[in-house]
């Protein structure tokens, strides 16, 4: 009995993720929430944001302001941790990486760009990559600290 009652307790501790674990899950987050804000008022708001943008690039602006709802999803469900959330952020970084390369195109081109523009997908497919790992680590490979409930997780 009193083993049982140990193991339980031993058992519920290790399902428990380490308190440091929800650090990722929060960037996430909040980086979906400033590329909203940011994006947003550059396309929808705030005239001095579109001033101070200068050249940007329509469709990387365009895909960063979107991709924030999915930053913020992301960010969701990595604190909740469900598997989906590790297919969406490796969606996350495929996409910003193939949107990161037309950007490539486009300067090749001869296309107008701001130097923060690439600064800012360098950063964001950086924080991706880095995002998407450790999501695989902490749940794909290790089903007993996911939340593998139910189909709908």
């Amino acid at each position: 009995m009193k083993k049982d009652a140990a193991l339980q307790a031993s058992t519920s501790k290790r399902d428990q993720p380490a308190p440091w674990s929800r650090i990722p899950s929060l960037v996430a987050g909040a980086f979906g929430l400033m590329t909203i804000k940011e994006g947003g008022g550059v396309l929808f708001w705030d005239a001095a944001a579109r001033s101070a943008a200068g050249a940007y690039v329509p469709f990387v602006l365009w895909f960063n302001f979107l991709a924030g709802f999915a930053y913020v999803g992301a960010g969701v469900g990595l604190w909740e941790r469900a598997r989906w959330s590790v297919w969406l952020s490796f969606g996350i970084l495929t996409c910003t990486a193939a949107v990161f390369a037309a950007l490539g195109l486009h300067i090749l081109s001869g296309g107008a760009y701001e130097n923060r523009t690439v600064i800012a997908m360098t950063l964001r497919t950086s924080v991706w990559l880095a995002l998407a790992v450790w999501a695989h680590r902490s749940m794909a490979r290790d089903p007993a600290r996911a939340n593998l409930e139910g189909d709908d997780k």
